[in-house]
């Protein structure tokens, strides 16, 4: 799984979004900007087409939940 992560990063961000870059600092920002948006705002097919940022907080209330009626 890492490999396809990888594998996206490069090609979206590396190889698409190159930009006028000038150093490594533009290069950290523009990952940290792509890691922020897949985790946030990107929709997983594999976890029923919403964020992992979404589907974690849906995990956790669900176990919130769960206790209280327990």
């Amino acid at each position: 799984m890492a490999e396809t992560v990888n594998g996206l990063y490069k090609s979206e961000v590396i190889h698409y979004l190159k930009q006028n870059w000038n150093g490594v600092n533009d290069v950290e920002l523009a990952t940290l900007e792509w890691v922020d948006w897949f985790n946030k705002t990107c929709l997983h097919s594999t976890i029923g087409y919403v964020s992992p940022f979404e589907f974690e907080k849906r995990y956790y209330d669900s176990l919130v939940l769960s206790g209280i009626t327990a």
